[in-house]
């Protein structure tokens, strides 16, 4: 019998963290990238041209204090605390995209497609040697900024979220490669399959939070002794699907709300929610007017996960065309200094172990 790690839950610090001083004359500025597959071309493409058009190129990551990231999220956000720019972490997508989720081809795509119905749609080994090429050992404890990385561990049914050392608590992760968290939160389910994680099984951080905003948030009000109205946000999506549910899925069983090739209903109409729910709440607790979400706008048919030549084909025209509309807003919020180095912390004898 294989090992069975014990939840990570167990070791959650139930007395409450001890804040850390910010300065109090000083914002706290979050970026958060929700997840999406190949569509992770469109917050990539905005915030390359955002550096393009107010950094002179230069890498937008010190301008932010954390930086939370979901599935294809994650790795924008793990690509920017690697030192690259938001040019070079397109580049992953418009370069690599093609050879990480290769289209269908011939016999032996029909082939492969059949073959979706029981396996996963693409080969995990493919993604993870390119991983690899990028981010090499580098941990998390290596990181240039905070980073909040959400994913699922499947055997005890829980959220599991990577952390950085950003507060003495988090310590479990510390040591966390980048590729080994890369590869967790985008194990989406019938596209990657699910990775043994010494005896967690990990699943993308998508199937509860796709927007991550809110893990981002209240991480920083449970670590930080800093005025909610001091933190700025800029959230950015990958697309949205028009919510157009059939007269069958809302009066009749379960036909129409199960299984199907690519994402079910169930899961999108989920998604859409928790996403929607997440801004609200922020928004809340630090005022609307100090989070700035950009999305692609609402289609009836969203781009598939895996799309990468229509993905490529529409998604940095649209990225332009947001930054010419926004940039100035995103250049008075979040570009007028930089943020302070990030420093790990170092645990304290009486801290507990766990990020959780």
């Amino acid at each position: 019998m294989n090992y069975i790690a014990p939840p990570r839950s167990d070791g959650t610090n139930h007395r409450g963290r001890q804040k850390q001083p910010w300065p109090k004359d000083r914002l706290f500025r979050i970026l958060s990238v929700d997840g999406g597959g190949i569509r992770g071309i469109f917050p990539a493409a905005y915030l390359a041209e955002i550096e393009n058009r107010f950094l002179n190129g230069k890498a937008i990551t010190s301008h932010f204090d954390m930086i939370a990231g979901t599935s294809t999220g994650g790795i924008v956000a793990l690509g920017l605390a690697h030192g690259m720019t938001a040019k070079q972490v397109l580049e992953i997508y418009t370069e690599r995209g093609d050879t990480i989720f290769p289209a269908p081809k011939g016999l032996g795509g029909l082939m492969k497609s059949v073959r979706f119905l029981t396996k996963p749609k693409h080969d995990q080994r493919i993604l993870k040697d390119e991983l690899l090429r990028i981010f090499g050992g580098k941990v998390l404890n290596d990181a240039s900024t905070r980073l909040v990385i959400p994913t699922f561990e499947a055997v005890h049914g829980e959220p599991y979220i990577y952390k950085t050392p950003h507060h003495p608590d988090y310590q479990s992760d510390r040591h966390k490669t980048f590729v080994d968290a890369a590869l967790h939160t985008t194990a989406a389910p019938a596209y990657f399959a699910a990775v043994d994680n010494n005896g967690h099984i990990m699943i993308d951080g998508g199937v509860w939070a796709n927007n991550p905003v809110m893990n981002a948030l209240v991480d920083v009000i449970a670590c930080y002794d800093v005025p909610l109205e001091n933190i700025r946000i800029l959230s950015l999506g990958t697309g949205e699907e028009v919510l157009n549910l059939k007269q069958s899925q809302l009066t009749g069983g379960i036909n129409g709300w199960g299984i199907s090739v690519g994402v079910p209903p169930l899961f999108k109409m989920a998604s859409r929610a928790q996403s929607k729910n997440a801004i609200g709440q922020a928004g809340l607790l630090v005022q609307r007017r100090n989070i700035v979400r950009i999305d692609v706008d609402e289609r009836d048919q969203q781009i598939a996960l895996d799309n990468v030549a229509q993905s490529k084909k529409e998604l940095p025209r649209l990225a332009r065309n947001t930054a010419e509309s926004t940039g100035q807003l995103i250049d008075a919020m979040f570009l007028q200094d930089e943020a302070d180095l990030f420093v790990p912390s170092l645990m304290k004898s009486t801290a507990s172990n766990r990020g959780a």
